[in-house]
């Protein structure tokens, strides 16, 4: 706990049952699974989900517009160009680009040593996958546009826009929002690394799943016409259904220093946000085919000194009810291990939870929308 006196963690916990569904493939195009507690399970991978989340109308509406996760600087160049046309020209967004991208100086460098790096082409690793925030490009625009008058030579005029860019890359802007949650690893000389202030687990059934696979095929409707026989194209697919645990623990302090925020009130909104959408949003793989467009069934949160994962509450795998299903199960089994954990442990903290089901947990709070009051509120009555 710190000093003064607030919870320095928010953990989300989701049970969300799917309907037969491929939400998350692998390069074989095969379902992604993995092994927990000795038996298979279907497998959502942390990335699929919070790309889905990144990319959520919600999120958009929200959280603001989300950064640009890229490698493919000619198409950059040219999306940003025109997001800041009324602002800047062209040229100048391009060469802000291309100072970001600059590579940092290898020791072979500093030593004076030559390097296949010519230090103006982007080498592979500064053009790796990163994220790009509209906002950050535009700053560093304005404070080039400003040294360029002064008609400095390349060297100094990157060493200028490095010390001028340095506080406002380093306090992310709404439109990086999801920078500060997830982090950046800095791949040039003026891109700043970011610790991420949320962590997403791969979301696991909280019950032994086996994939299925449906055969399928597409009519050529004109050869049909023509009475031949034969489909167009024959291909498998996997699918599969399940409760799902899903599990995300945000460091509120983290998250502060990220945004830039003076004040908790200022993230608890935004994680507020954070629980609806993972409350809501589901993967959009091979939705057009299967819709499993499902809600969540139980949001658990709380708030704690620590992180704190339950999804030991699955490592005995669950089993279905005697009347049939694995929704009320798996709400029986996080809620016996939650009891456990806290009693053995002596923990502390706050929690509330919703649900669609019946549970006696207590507080168990209306609607999803009274739950994301409580998280604004500190987890304080209302």
């Amino acid at each position: 706990m710190k000093e003064n006196g607030a919870f320095n963690y928010l953990n989300v916990h989701v049970l969300i049952s799917h309907s037969p569904s491929c939400l998350n493939r692998d390069d074989m195009n095969m379902q992604k699974s993995a092994f927990f507690g000795g038996v298979r399970r279907v497998r959502i991978s942390s990335q699929s989900l919070k790309r889905a989340i990144r990319q959520s109308e919600y999120y958009h509406d929200n959280l603001g517009e989300p950064s640009t996760r890229t490698r493919d600087l000619a198409r950059l160049k040219d999306k940003y160009a025109d997001k800041l046309k009324e602002r800047y020209d062209e040229a100048l967004v391009s060469k802000v680009i291309d100072l970001i991208v600059k590579p940092k100086k290898s020791k072979d460098d500093k030593k004076g040593k030559k390097t296949a790096d010519d230090g103006v082409t982007p080498s592979k690793e500064s053009q790796a996958v990163a994220p790009w925030s509209v906002a950050e490009v535009a700053k560093i625009c304005e404070i080039v546009e400003a040294a360029e008058k002064e008609k400095l030579g390349e060297d100094a005029l990157v060493k200028k826009v490095k010390d001028a860019a340095k506080p406002i890359i380093e306090t992310l802007s709404q439109n990086a929002f999801d920078v500060a949650l997830s982090g950046r690893m800095a791949t040039s000389g003026l891109m700043n690394s970011v610790d991420g202030a949320m962590a997403v687990a791969h979301v696991i059934t909280t019950h032994e799943a086996s994939a299925e696979v449906d055969w399928f095929t597409a009519v050529d409707d004109l050869t049909e016409e023509d009475s031949e026989t034969g489909a167009g194209h024959l291909n498998t697919q996997e699918f599969g259904s399940g409760v799902f645990y899903r599990y995300a623990s945000l460091n509120i302090a983290q998250l502060m220093e990220n945004s830039g925020a003076r004040e908790r009130k200022d993230v608890l909104d935004k994680a507020a946000h954070l629980v609806h959408l993972l409350a809501t949003v589901v993967p959009s793989a091979k939705q057009n085919s299967f819709a499993a467009h499902n809600p969540a069934d139980l949001v658990f949160v709380t708030f704690s000194d620590i992180p704190l994962s339950y999804a030991n509450a699955f490592e005995a795998p669950v089993r279905r009810a005697p009347a049939g299903g694995l929704i009320k199960p798996s709400i029986d089994a996080l809620m016996n291990y939650v009891r456990n954990v806290y009693t053995g442990y002596g923990l502390a903290g706050k929690h509330a939870f919703y649900t669609l089901w019946d549970a006696d947990f207590k507080p168990k709070l209306e609607t999803l929308e009274t739950l994301k009051d409580w998280v604004r509120r500190d987890g304080a009555p209302s």
